[in-house]
Parts: structure tokens; sequence; C-alpha cells
């Protein structure tokens, strides 16, 4: 199993395997692809480009994808998908940071915000034009653009997928099997801010694992620095590396965190002599590695 980072500034942090660098954030920030990583994007989110046209914003019967929108609970504020000037700057993004000497690139955000959206005119006409019932025309749409973008990308290839293994399709419209047929890899963020109870992990982990038919990097967060939260995620890591998983990714802000990390991990006698005990053999050799830099 490989160990990695995902984080916001472009730098590759010693002992890991995989570092993600997000090159276009949720906030409308764009940076330059990060040469030697994997570069993620976040395509219809954007919460810059919705303040300066608010035109571009999904709409639903019960109001537009915004965090202001209370009949929601929406983490991020979204663009309509099928509008067609953002989507051809999203895979005009995409195609420039493919061309440089990345590692790889995975979307985010790549599909509907929730149930209900988007019932603009655009969405309404292209659902009736297509012949399909709306269900079958969101998975469409979201598969079709995710088929576009492979195209533009030489490099692996991935998405994240919104960690609902049951209603995906319901909810963003998300066919797993169908977008299987065009990605390397999934890439399921399971967030918290901390894993002090971290069943739920190991439950997801377990169904995704069934679900899809792809490789799949389990992402955690680890950018709270306090203690119990750190060795919390580190207990966290070991169950999930006992999973047949390609990857798990640290979220953290900087590299100083990453680092933290693993001298956290090196350090703890009683962590590794647990992992020894219930016989963690990945992460023990995971740490191992750290061992002999921090």
């Amino acid at each position: 199993m490989k160990i990695g980072t995902v984080i916001y500034e472009p730098t590759i942090v010693d002992g890991f395997d995989i570092s993600v660098y997000y090159s276009k954030r949720v906030d409308g920030v764009l940076g330059k692809p990060a040469k030697g990583m994997y570069n993620d994007i976040t395509c219809f989110v954007d919460a810059k480009s919705i303040r300066e046209r608010p035109e571009l914003v999904a709409l639903s019967e019960n109001g537009p994808a915004t965090r202001t929108n209370k009949a929601y609970s929406l983490p991020w504020d979204f663009v309509c998908p099928t509008n067609e000037e953002y989507q051809s700057n999203v895979l005009r993004f995409i195609e420039d940071t493919a061309k440089e000497d990345v590692e790889g690139v995975i979307l985010n955000l790549y599909h509907f915000p929730e149930e209900g959206f988007c019932t603009c005119d655009r969405c309404s006409r292209q659902q009736r034009e297509s012949g399909l019932d709306w269900l079958e025309w969101r998975v469409q749409t979201v598969t079709d653009f995710i088929r576009r973008a492979k195209k533009l990308v030489k490099q692996p290839f991935g998405i994240e997928i919104w960690p609902d293994p049951v209603l995906a399709k319901e909810r963003f419209g998300l066919d797993f099997e169908a977008l299987a047929k065009y990605v390397d890899f999934f890439h399921v963020p399971l967030s918290s801010h901390n894993y002090v109870t971290m069943y739920w992990v190991d439950t997801l982990t377990r169904d995704f694992k069934k679900l899809l038919k792809k490789p799949i990097f389990i992402e955690l967060s680890a950018e709270i620095p306090r203690e119990v939260e750190t060795k919390a995620l580190l207990r966290t890591v070991a169950y999930v590396s006992s999973h047949d998983v390609e990857a798990v990714l640290l979220l953290v802000h900087d590299a100083d965190r990453a680092k933290e990390i693993c001298r956290t991990a090196v350090n703890d006698s009683n962590y590794r002599g647990w992992l020894e005990k219930f016989g963690f053999e990945n992460m023990n050799k995971i740490i191992e590695k750290w061992e002999k830099i921090y």
C-alpha cells in the first residue's frame, strides 16, 4: 500500500509515495500545474466566479446551489454543470495541466450539487431533448463530462467520489460502473475533524472496495495538529491499510504538518507496539520507511 499527501502548496514531502496538489480550488483560486505531482482540479464549484457572475449558479425549485440557501446544507457554491462556457474553461484548464510534466490528474466536484439540481432552462431543455428520464439524463451528463476530460489526459487519471455508496446516483448523478470505464482510479475522501471514533471509516472503505471496479485512494483529514487527533488518525490509517486499497492520502495544509505526522508515528512506542500486536503489516512498512528519514 502507498501513502500520500493531499496538500495546498506545490510541495513533495519526503517519505510519501503520492503527492496531490490542489491546483484549482473550491474558492476559485487557480494555481500553476505542479510538476511531479498529481494535480487535483475542482470542476463545478467556484465561489469567486459565482460572486462575479451569479447567473452561473446551479438552480433548483428551492433556490440556488449556494451556502446561503438554507433549504440545503451545501458546503460550497456550485456552478451549473451544463454551462457550456464554464465547462469549456474547466476542460481547457485540465488540458493545459496535462500538457505539463505532472504525475497525474484528479477531478473533484464534477457532478450535480444534490438531488433537485439543476432546473435552469438549459438543463430542462437538454433533459427533454435527450429522451431520458431525469435520473438517467443527469448520469449521462456527468459521465459524458468525465469521458471528455479523460481524452485530454495521458497521465494517470482519477476522480473523487462523494462518500455516499448508496445514494450517489440519485444525489449527484454518479454511476460508479459507467465512470469506471474512463478512470484509472477512484479517490474517496473520508473527511473528519478527528477520528477518535472511526468505525465508519472502516465500514465505508469496505463498501467502496466492493462497489468500485478500479483501484481506490482513501483520503483522511490530517490538518488538526493536536496530539489526540494525530494519534487517532494514525490508528485509522492502520485500519484502512489492512484493506486492499491502492493508497491512503493525508490531507494537510503544508509540508510541516505532514512531517509532524511522520515523526509522531516513528517516535510513539505505544503505537508501534499496537501495530505489531495486531499485525498491521502495511502500516509497519510505511513507518519503517519514515524512520529512515525522520
